[in-house]
């Protein structure tokens, strides 16, 4: 199969869909690989790095699209790239369709083949393309928290750990899930009195057993929220819904609830966000103020330090951008349910329910 990997083009997104690795393994199998010029430089990849490899290297992003039978990214296509997906292409990569309508339109009107990875299932369960990502979102939703709880930066002026003699920061998560787990432990370490928020009591039994004693366990309800929000000074939403877009937790009339300067980061933000005040932001411009408090939505958290993330997603992907690529996508699907499960559009059709739902539009059966 021709595979090509783009530069990715999303404000400040630094990592690559593939490492140098990841392409001789591709290669190795038989497969040629098409990579942008410069597209692993932001992850610390030279060209050189990946002709080593035996990948090829071609000037233009138009010229990877024109080329390749699959791409594969890290974010998914933005308006320019819409023009440049052809019918029958296969696109690998996070899209998120719940929460961009332009995007799911443009992709059922390109007759492209989308894989999501973000809803793939791994075969004991769970999200495997998504768990990496979140790792890496849950750990810098602290470490973002904490700076923007910084008085020059907008926030209360309150250090997270405090020192002795003095209270540490209260923080609230809202999800324990993968991000929430690894967002309670950066928390935890650093001294913060750390409070998570879930539905499942199997889950936050779990983590009351797992925890350093510094995390506590709350069950999620409004009620149950509304009663943390005046004592805490950084508010992580981590909440996921597979595929669909994320209930809003926090509401705009409970912002009164906070202090001035209390910070809210929301990870959730590419599915929609768990906050109702939420909007996407950049790392170019992460932060907005509403009702004075401090909003941190940055849709591509990880893009942050892709020197970390794209080792971490492309140890994921790749065995399933292996099994696509030696199969392609109708026989890996069929016998992979797995990788089935991230197929949301194919030749103009939605075949994901929560894609379908969210936009109300129909909902075809996959025909292999």
């Amino acid at each position: 199969m021709i595979i090509g990997v783009p530069k990715e083009i999303k404000n400040n997104e630094n990592r690559v869909a593939m490492t140098p690795s990841g392409v001789s393994e591709l290669v190795r199998k038989g497969h040629t690989v098409y990579v942008q010029h410069t597209a692993g430089n932001g992850s610390g990849f030279s060209d050189e790095d990946y002709t080593r490899a035996g990948a090829k290297i071609l000037p233009t992003i138009e010229e990877v699209y024109a080329t390749a039978e699959m791409i594969v990214k890290v974010k998914e296509p933005i308006a320019s790239e819409y023009p440049l997906v052809r019918k029958g292409q296969l696109l690998f990569t996070y899209f998120h369709f719940a929460s961009d309508r332009a995007l799911t339109e443009a992709m059922i009107a390109s007759g492209a083949v989308c894989i999501a990875y973000e809803t793939v299932i791994g075969p004991q369960g769970g999200l495997p393309l998504l768990i990496p990502m979140s790792e890496v979102a849950g750990r810098m939703s602290v470490q973002e928290g904490a700076r923007f709880l910084e008085k020059p930066q907008g926030g209360r002026g309150i250090l997270l750990g405090g020192v002795p003699g003095v209270k540490p920061a209260r923080v609230l998560i809202l999800g324990a899930g993968v991000v929430g787990r690894n967002a309670a432990l950066m928390a935890a370490g650093l001294g913060a009195d750390v409070t998570i928020t879930d539905i499942s009591l199997p889950t936050l039994r779990h983590v009351a057993e797992t925890m350093p004693a510094n995390v506590r366990t709350l069950y999620s309800s409004r009620h149950n929220i509304e009663q943390e929000l005046p004592t805490t000074d950084l508010v992580i939403g981590s909440v996921l819904i597979p595929g669909a877009k994320a209930p809003h937790l926090v509401t705009a009339d409970m912002l009164a609830l906070m202090r001035p300067g209390t910070v809210m980061v929301d990870v959730a933000i590419d599915q929609g966000g768990c906050f109702e005040t939420s909007h996407p932001t950049t790392h170019a411009d992460p932060v907005y103020t509403v009702d004075g408090i401090v909003h941190y939505a940055v849709a591509n958290i990880p893009g942050a330090v892709p020197c970390t993330s794209t080792l971490a997603l492309t140890n994921a992907t790749l065995p399933y951008a292996i099994q696509l690529a030696d199969k392609g996508w109708q026989k890996a699907c069929k016998e992979n349910k797995g990788l089935a499960e991230g197929l949301n559009i194919v030749d103009g059709k939605v075949v994901y329910p929560a894609v379908a739902e969210a936009w109300d539009l129909p909902l075809a059966k996959v025909e292999y």
